[in-house]
């Protein structure tokens, strides 16, 4: 569906297209088993910009708008949606962090590296007893003189054990939301410690890991934003990630399609194509339409991101249907392929142990309900 794209936005989804062919999906399974993608494809995809997506070319990115940037994740989340939990976090949530709260020498400091991922970072908001109610967060950063010093622990961290640098929320009062601060942590600082959590459901080549952080010490230098301000630079930039995970999920929506279509066309039941069954088409024909309805969601958001125009609520819709779908298409796409499709000779299994998590992070299908109802009502069912 090529609805409004502009010639640039559509050779660079055919180029990412064209590379993750290539480059991601014949080694998909691979890394899936061995819980690691190789990470000689992050040059290669920072090289196509993948990385440098949105942000300024002042700052080492290439620039471009967020359309293309949804096309982008969509793409990844038709290879590999590890690949895409690798960018989004790393450009997107660190990133986009920095570009709209950091000061003219963290940007400079870190946004070239991000961009040409020769860094990467990792996002650290979740706790082992704070998900949802991000807002009661318990790590904490006590003033030192010029220095923060932080102790607490992270949770289900994306990039966790690869990053270079970790945007870490910490509290710096006891005034709930309002006392959370936004702190730049080099990984390498003395008392940050990065475990890898494996056995995951899904998303399995991808670093996902728990962080301990025992009086490290930052410059205030290192404070992304002002005091105080940590819980809202956190929201705002989780509103742009929902945008990425609404369109990786359009990408398993869309992979399930062709993958279906594909299966059903060449399997033989009863002398006959199983595409040419009812019921088989009934399936195709729900995930085909949840790609589309997804796709045109996610791009209402990107385009008014792109307009400056309010986008919250639009990312909260796009990032609680794309998920659900994807979930929905990946079950749908595993009955099409009947008993081939829970094994890995065919990705469509792979599909559903992925998408299963984009109904959790960044935040729950159940907060986006939430968020969509306070809109509509103008009551908060938060408190």
């Amino acid at each position: 569906m090529d609805l409004s794209l502009t010639e640039e936005q559509q050779a660079f989804r055919d180029l990412a297209r064209d590379f993750l062919e290539r480059e991601a999906v014949p080694h998909r399974m691979r890394w899936d088993h061995d819980e690691a993608v190789d990470l000689a494809i992050v040059p290669k995809m920072a090289a196509l910009g993948f990385f440098g997506l949105t942000i300024p070319e002042a700052y080492g990115g290439v620039g471009g708008d967020y359309v293309t940037y949804s096309l982008a994740m969509e793409e990844l989340g038709r290879a590999d949606s590890a690949l895409r939990g690798i960018v989004s976090v790393s450009s997107g949530l660190v990133g986009k962090s920095i570009l709209d709260h950091g000061t003219e020498e963290q940007k400079q400091e870190w946004l070239p590296r991000l961009a040409s991922a020769t860094a990467l970072g990792c996002f650290g908001l979740t706790e082992p007893g704070t998900g949802s109610d991000a807002g009661n967060l318990t790590s904490r950063a006590v003033r030192d003189g010029s220095d923060w010093v932080l102790d607490g622990q992270k949770l289900f961290i994306t990039n966790g054990t690869w990053a270079d640098v970790a945007l870490v929320f910490a509290r710096t009062s006891d005034d709930g939301p309002r006392g959370l601060t936004a702190f730049l942590v080099p990984t390498g600082s003395p008392g940050f410690e990065a475990r890898a959590i494996t056995n995951k459901l899904g998303l399995r080549g991808q670093a996902t890991a728990e962080l301990f952080l025992s009086g490290v010490r930052v410059p205030d230098s290192a404070r992304l934003g002002e005091v105080g301000r940590g819980f809202k630079i956190a929201m705002g930039t989780l509103d742009k990630g929902r945008l990425a995970v609404a369109s990786g999920c359009v990408g398993i929506v869309q992979g399930c399609l062709e993958a279906s279509v594909a299966y059903a066309r060449e399997r033989t039941q009863f002398g006959k194509p199983i595409a040419s069954f009812q019921l088989v088409q009934d399936l195709i024909a729900g995930i085909s339409l949840d790609a589309d309805a997804a796709r045109l969601l996610a791009w209402r958001c990107a385009d008014l991101i792109d307009r400056g125009e309010p986008f919250g609520v639009a990312a909260s819709k796009a990032k609680l249907f794309a998920s659900e779908a994807a979930v929905r298409a990946a079950n749908n796409a595993i009955q099409v392929h009947g008993g081939a499709g829970y094994v890995d000779d065919f990705p469509v299994a792979k599909y559903l142990r992925d998408a299963r998590v984009m109904t959790l992070y960044e935040g729950t299908s159940q907060i986006q309900k939430l968020i969509i109802g306070r809109a509509e009502t103008g009551i908060s069912a938060f408190s």
